[in-house]
């Protein structure tokens, strides 16, 4: 019998429309490491060392899909909360 994937367990996807609903839902917004093309999702108080500059989603989706990146997410934490972790990786 297959074990069942945990919801803290991290996922990948390539759906536009995936990403920006997972990012919105938890207050995030699309961002680059200021003069890269470094993707990051931002969230209000929570930037990195690094500065990041807001774009849009046309932006981002367009440094994606040049790029052939997928998206890694988590939807809860271990403990059942709402999970935030992300990040953006290359597309095996």
């Amino acid at each position: 019998m297959a074990k069942a994937k945990q919801s803290y367990e991290s996922k990948t996807t390539t759906d536009h429309e995936d990403i920006r609903s997972w990012v919105e839902e938890r207050g995030g917004h699309p961002a680059r490491v200021e003069g890269t093309n470094l993707l990051r999702i931002d969230y209000p108080g929570f930037s990195g060392e690094q500065r990041l500059e807001e774009i849009s989603w046309d932006e981002l989706f367009r440094i994606f899909d040049e790029n052939k990146l997928a998206f890694l997410y988590q939807e809860e934490t271990k403990d059942g909360g709402l999970s935030r972790f992300s990040k953006f990786v290359e597309n095996e």
